[in-house]
């Protein structure tokens, strides 16, 4: 059952001989081959060419290079990564086919450590959305439940990882898009601090929030994947020189003995599901039984989080969007010889973008409009800056701060589709850490109604490696205490025999 175990256990095998990464690769392309077309998890597979970089990688490890952790583990990568050799489409219409020419330097760097890209990952359109729902090619499934959406933007790789279809993936997170499908489908969701890992070759959202991290089943394989694509990139303007050794080690700690945990006043109790509340109350029991002191601390300017950042995301979107027109990239509609460029554009546009990218395109173009820039979006940015002092605040009493990651477990298809206030609300808790750039993380902590349960772990900028001491002792208590996995309590999928 070469599927069911971690990135970092199929790693060793790889590397000591007792499998060979053609054959790993293989149970996993047959598994997405199996599942994929219920699921709907991968836009792209690339069955050929992961074959020959397995059976490369093979050749390597038997003429005795010696390569890292992952080499030869099979990924899937989020659609909007950059890939010389498979479509990044984003999810849209408007990219649909496009085979980018250059890699991003995250790729590049699974590339260089012998990873093996399987395929790209579906998420809704030019990541935005809470669900998976506004992808154009169809939305991703839950593998707890298929009638039930799987989170977003990166639900096709939380996806990907809870049903087994590959060990490890990539995301990026604007606002919450790793850690919400994280929480929802019981798998790791990592946001590192932002400049931590590199944006260069991702195609932009929104520039001063999105963050590209790893999606995984366990702390020790996140850490693993963060240790690769990590680390400071001349390429992109915003990358930090943050230190990525250790990461790993400290995913395996079993003890919180003196570490200061703070609980976040305004994300817990009201407007959060009795089962999320019940799971996040027993997981605060642990940290203490685990030696941390928990005590609570308050972050007022959380309450305007969603506000500012749905002013500011939309504003940052609209600008970056402006460049898919129709003439210099993406689709191109309406172009019979008659029409004038304007119209060319606009029939591109139209035809091109979906329902919620024309909803925050419009939005986005309003808040920077003459006469309003300083009423809107001057207005979040100071918001911003009022969060990010909170933060600080909170870190001087505290190591990390822990909240519920969402407030409510997965919710079925088309129950706040339309309701575009409701599904911005899925990412109540997540906002923040984007707006201030620190480091914050989801682990599965329980299940609810039969549904998984994220804790949300937020550290300051630059101590990531507190998120995984945390998510690691965590981890190990309740495997301890449940016999297992969390992914091993019968989602959907395994109850028909996967």
């Amino acid at each position: 059952m070469l599927h069911t175990l971690s990135a970092s256990e199929l790693g060793r095998m790889i590397a000591a001989g007792e499998t060979t990464s053609v054959e790993v690769t293989r149970v996993f392309l047959d598994r997405i081959q199996q599942y994929n077309d219920t699921l709907n998890a991968f836009l792209h597979v690339d069955r050929e060419g992961a074959l020959e970089v397995a059976a490369a990688v093979d050749a390597r490890l038997a003429a005795g290079e010696q390569l890292g952790p992952l080499a030869g583990v099979p990924i899937g990568v989020k659609d909007n990564f950059c890939t010389t050799d498979q479509p990044t489409t984003c999810g849209s219409r408007m990219l649909e086919g496009w085979v980018p020419p250059y890699d991003s330097t995250v790729v590049a760097r699974l590339r260089e450590a012998g990873l093996v890209i399987v395929g790209k990952t579906n998420m809704d359109e030019f990541a935005m959305g809470s669900s998976t729902e506004t992808s154009a090619f169809g939305p991703t499934r839950n593998p707890w439940d298929t009638d039930r959406i799987p989170g977003g933007s990166g639900g096709g790789s939380a996806a990907a990882v809870a049903a087994h279809l590959v060990p490890i993936a990539l995301g990026s997170d604007t606002g919450g898009s790793i850690r919400q499908p994280a929480a929802v489908t019981g798998t790791v969701g990592i946001k590192p601090t932002y400049g931590g890992v590199s944006r260069y070759g991702v195609v932009a959202m929104a520039s001063s929030l999105d963050q590209p991290g790893p999606c995984a089943r366990t702390a020790e394989d996140a850490a693993l994947l963060h240790q690769v694509i990590g680390g400071y990139d001349p390429m992109d303007a915003t990358s930090l020189h943050l230190d990525v050794d250790g990461l790993a080690e400290a995913a395996r700690a079993t003890s919180l003995e003196g570490l200061r945990v703070g609980i976040v006043e305004e994300f817990t109790g009201e407007g959060f599901e009795e089962g999320v509340q019940a799971r996040f109350d027993e997981a605060v029991a642990l940290l203490e039984e685990l030696g941390a002191t928990v005590t609570r601390v308050s972050c007022p300017a959380f309450h305007y989080s969603m506000a500012a950042y749905y002013l500011i995301q939309p504003a940052e979107l609209s600008s970056n969007l402006a460049r898919f027109d129709g003439m210099r990239y993406g689709l191109r509609s309406g172009d019979d010889g008659t029409r004038s460029a304007e119209e060319v554009m606009s029939a591109s546009r139209g035809d091109g973008f979906g329902k919620e990218a024309k909803r925050r395109i419009i939005i986005g173009t309003y808040a920077l409009s003459a006469g309003y820039a300083d009423q809107y979006y001057g207005q979040a940015q100071k918001v911003r800056t009022l969060i990010a002092r909170d933060f600080e605040a909170a870190f001087e009493q505290c190591d990390v701060l822990i909240s519920p990651t969402t407030t409510t477990v997965a919710f079925r298809f088309g129950e706040r589709s339309e309701d575009p206030v409701a599904m911005y609300m899925s990412d109540l808790c997540t906002t923040p850490s984007n707006l201030a750039g620190n480091a914050s993380a989801s682990f599965p902590i329980g299940l609810s109604e039969g549904l998984p349960v994220g804790l949300q772990v937020i550290a300051p900028v630059g101590e990531d490696v507190r998120l995984y001491r945390v998510g690691g002792a965590i981890e190990h208590a309740l495997e301890a205490r449940w016999g297992g996995a969390l992914l091993e309590q019968a989602p959907e999928l395994k109850q028909k025999g996967a």
